[in-house]
């Protein structure tokens, strides 16, 4: 993430009775069970389609054409609101936060203070505590080629010091997704959105990702303890099944007899980018030799959270009336290293008042004949 001042800025037409601009639909997608109406915008480009909700300013479908032209769906999730607020596990499509990622036993410190983070990983914190961001209806504004959602976590919401309000802008710009995340506080706090999509670029529901073809430009990753906590150390790639600097088919070492693996049953690991913090740099590129789909991304972000479905096993039911088992999607979560409120060696999470905290991830969807 990157400290800056940050001015967001949106211009609005009014269309056939409603707020609209030029690739932007905006409708009502029901309530959540307390009652809040739940939004959900059509961003569309070219060949590119994207739906946002404000429950959890997630990712609901992205339509990206193969290489006959014919479009799928290729990110996970549900049809309804109901089913989204339901899950407590997956976060398929969602902004996680306040923290994501994990930190170790729910807790840090911050200038002598000690913070706690209601656990919900077994020993640890993951993805901002039991009720993240996921689980909040944030507001949505139309903006020029996309929607700005923002929400105002309180002092103390889940633990964390500070009222937060925090901005992710998303933007469909020709074959590219773009996400600007940005954020302020009132105290000093800990900071990490990421997004939480799983992609299969087969198709939602056409199989598994183990066949799909990933690239990682990292030579460093960090090892995890058997809580997939980071051990602290950034440890080579080199001569390991995390070895991704060359294009390599996700299961074809997934199996192999290796302590990491065998942890977080498959991939669930950070992996420390090549790029400089603050600059767009490649994340990764992934392509699915069935289709003929690709994925680039690029992020200002030092490190890429690559999950291959491990923990999905069967009982979640997606979009399509089939179930989402083990390795149905992958996620390629750019962010800041797990638990870095707690390893001074890694990136500051850190935010300060009067400072604004800003990071950018591309998502450019391509054909390989």
């Amino acid at each position: 993430m990157q400290l800056k001042s940050t001015v967001l800025i949106g211009t609005a037409v009014l269309l056939a009775g409603s707020i609209a601009h030029a690739g932007v639909n905006k409708t009502s997608w029901g309530r959540t069970a307390d009652g809040k109406p739940v939004e959900i915008f059509t961003l569309s480009d070219r060949d590119l389609t994207v739906r946002i909700t404000t429950f959890g300013a997630r990712v609901v479908s992205i339509e990206a054409p193969d290489r006959s032209g014919k479009k799928a769906d290729v990110v996970l999730g549900y049809d309804k609101v109901s089913q989204y607020e339901a899950d407590k596990s997956t976060y398929f499509g969602a902004i996680v936060g306040r923290y994501g990622n994990r930190i170790a036993k729910g807790t840090f410190t911050i200038n002598g203070e000690t913070f706690h983070v209601p656990l919900n990983d077994k020993a640890n914190a993951l993805h901002g505590g039991p009720i993240g961001f996921d689980h909040k209806v944030w507001t949505g504004q139309e903006i020029p080629n996309g929607v700005e959602m923002t929400l105002v976590s309180p002092d103390g919401d889940m633990g964390f010091p500070g009222t937060l309000t925090a901005h992710v802008r998303y933007t469909v710009e020709g074959e590219s997704l773009h996400i600007d995340y940005s954020a302020t506080t009132t105290k000093p706090t800990v900071f990490n959105l990421t997004n939480h999509s799983y992609f299969n670029l087969a198709g939602d529901g056409k199989g598994t990702i183990l066949d799909e073809v990933l690239t990682i430009p990292a030579d460093r990753y960090t090892p995890v303890d058997a809580g997939l906590i980071p051990t602290s150390e950034l440890a080579p790639v080199a001569q390991t099944p995390f070895d991704f600097r060359t294009a390599t088919a996700i299961g074809r070492r997934i199996d192999a007899t290796n302590e990491q693996l065998k942890r977080a049953g498959g991939y669930d690991h950070n992996f420390v980018l090549n790029g400089k913090i603050g600059e767009l740099h490649l994340a990764a590129h992934a392509y699915d030799p069935s289709s003929g789909r690709t994925l680039t991304i690029r992020t200002t972000e030092p490190g890429v959270q690559f999950y291959s479905g491990n923990f999905l096993d069967g009982t979640k039911t997606g979009k399509f009336g089939v179930a989402y088992s083990k390795h149905a999607g992958f996620c390629l979560e750019t962010q800041h290293f797990p638990d870095s409120p707690n390893e001074p060696k890694f990136p500051s999470t850190l935010l300060k008042p009067g400072q604004t905290m800003h990071s950018e991830t591309v998502f450019t969807f391509g054909v390989q004949r």
